[in-house]
């Protein structure tokens, strides 16, 4: 156990290191918020769609060398969330449907660009490295950190703001409509901000495990908690504990970041199915 201690305290003596458990940590609580909203409204797989979207962009950032492709990679999410959200209205092609062919659409096309135009010598490893995140979230940078940072108060300031008229339109959208509170532009916001964090997530787990961030510690917390609030709170003290032990863990036993903190919800899902049972939720 000492020999672990004295492990992690030399590895924290590394910028790089203490950058990667701070973003860790506030995408994981800012995934966990929204989470929350996304896995009750049916809508999980929105992170799979955005996330997809979000490789192609940064495939085309990439071939024209973007000095900062979050700025580029950024909108064009968001907009893709806005048409994601339009389009799954659609009568003709419902929300399952529109998520799949966005998010098959745009894996193919950033493969495909990266395959065409990309100087690198070592394709196979730079997909990879974006899709399962196993190194680029040691190559953060302090103003990545500072945007992530700001990200966050942003979230967790408009998450308390519009917290009851986010409760009412992810139970009843007709009884919110019903009240006066305008649905569409509070489901408009939740994907917005769920672009935002995916884009910043990549970096964490890369683009194939983003919805892990958004699902397990929902669903976890839903083995136990009973009412939404209590479900939020509990969703973001997992989400938070399991990005931290996974890069923890990650760092001790040389494993790639994403997987790590993937399989970590997977063990505390576990858990807290069991201890529902017991407790007879």
């Amino acid at each position: 156990m000492s020999d672990m201690i004295m492990t992690l305290q030399f590895y924290m003596t590394y910028p790089f290191v203490r950058y990667a458990l701070i973003v860790g940590t506030l995408i994981a609580l800012c995934s966990s918020l929204l989470g929350v909203t996304l896995v009750l409204k049916r809508f999980s797989f929105i992170g799979d769609g955005l996330s997809h979207v979000a490789f192609g962009a940064m495939a085309v950032a990439t071939i024209f060398k973007l000095t900062n492709d979050t700025l580029f990679i950024m909108p064009v999410t968001i907009f893709a969330a806005v048409i994601l959200l339009r389009t799954g209205q659609h009568t003709k092609i419902k929300g399952d449907a529109a998520i799949a062919m966005l998010s098959v659409g745009s894996l193919a096309i950033g493969y495909l660009v990266l395959n065409i135009f990309s100087t690198s010598a070592n394709i196979s490893g730079d997909v990879c490295s974006t899709l399962f995140g196993s190194t680029s979230i040691l190559t953060l940078t302090k103003g990545e950190v500072y945007l992530c940072v700001v990200m966050t108060i942003v979230v967790l300031i408009l998450f308390i703001l519009f917290y009851n008229r986010i409760f009412a339109v992810t139970f009843d959208e007709n009884f919110a409509k019903a009240t006066g509170i305008k649905a569409n532009v509070y489901n408009l916001f939740i994907a917005v901000i769920t672009a935002m964090i995916i884009v910043l997530a990549m970096n964490l787990v890369g683009s194939l495990l983003i919805s892990a961030l958004i699902i397990f510690p929902a669903l976890s917390a839903m083995r136990v908690i009973t009412n939404f609030k209590g479900v939020v709170i509990y969703s973001a003290i997992i989400s938070v504990c399991s990005a931290l032990a996974g890069m923890m863990i990650s760092i001790l036993c040389s494993t790639p970041v994403g997987a790590t903190i993937v399989a970590v919800h997977i063990v505390i899902f576990a858990l807290n199915c069991v201890i529902g049972k017991v407790i007879g939720r």
